[in-house]
């Protein structure tokens, strides 16, 4: 890691707050976590610093051959929190992310992932969810590579957002760079808004228009969760459902 402070230049920082990453500059090296050949690993983060902090967290993941790494996150606190997880993937190796960020006012929440299939017969998948409010900023940035022997690779992205108000932003950059030819890979991104129609009907049942809309939200944000261990699926739930109500 440079000593030099990134700037807007650089992609990985593109829609960042500069600004409060000066505070925590420079950052600490990356957490390195190496799953051996047939191991597996599961990690649950509940990233939720206070408001005003600036919260980076840097994971160097390397799963070996038949291994599985699963990580599930939250990123809901500080006025800058991100979170970056670079990943290596060796013969018939597995990754699965399922992250949410949940944010409102004027914080700037990241998700940036760098997967490598650098074997054959490995996959990974990976469903980000994102609810944003106020004039938060919510990005995702995931770049998935395929080595040039890495066939048979199967890789997928789903990032979806929703906005609670017109002045927040959602920045999503799925990105594939394909070496091999014989590899599944697909992404897809979209943003918008809470059904409308949905929300008139769990009003017409006597839900108040903010129980209406927790629900709604709850529910979408559960789907990056649903491949989470039981107790951590709650965990995570439970975080989600306190940081939504925050929001509304």
């Amino acid at each position: 890691m440079s000593d030099t402070l990134p700037t807007r230049c650089d992609e990985a920082w593109r829609y960042s707050d500069l600004a409060a990453l000066e505070r925590a500059w420079p950052l600490a090296a990356p957490e390195e976590i190496v799953v051996p050949e047939g191991g597996a690993v599961a990690r649950v983060i509940v990233q939720d610093a206070a408001e005003s902090a600036v919260a980076v967290q840097r994971y160097a993941l390397t799963i070996g051959a038949e291994g599985r790494a699963a990580f599930h996150l939250l990123n809901t606190g500080g006025t800058l929190g991100r979170i970056e997880i670079d990943v290596t993937l060796h013969r018939a190796a597995h990754f699965e992310l399922g992250a949410a960020m949940l944010g409102g006012d004027e914080q700037t929440l990241e998700i940036v992932t760098r997967v490598q299939h650098a074997e054959p017969d490995g996959t990974s998948n990976q469903v980000i969810r994102s609810v944003l409010g106020g004039r938060a900023t919510g990005s995702y940035l995931g770049r998935i590579g395929v080595s040039r022997h890495a066939q048979k690779t199967d890789a997928a992205q789903s990032v979806k957002a929703m906005l609670l108000a017109r002045t927040a932003t959602a920045n999503a950059k799925p990105e594939l760079e394909i070496y091999a030819d014989d590899v599944k890979c697909a992404h897809g991104a979209t943003v918008g808004e809470l059904d409308r129609q949905a929300l008139f009907y769990l009003q017409s049942r006597g839900l108040p228009p903010a129980e209406a809309k927790a629900l709604l939200l709850e529910a979408f944000v559960a789907a990056a969760f649903e491949s989470a261990e039981d107790d951590a699926r709650e965990q995570l739930q439970a975080a989600a459902r306190a940081a939504l109500r925050r929001l509304l």
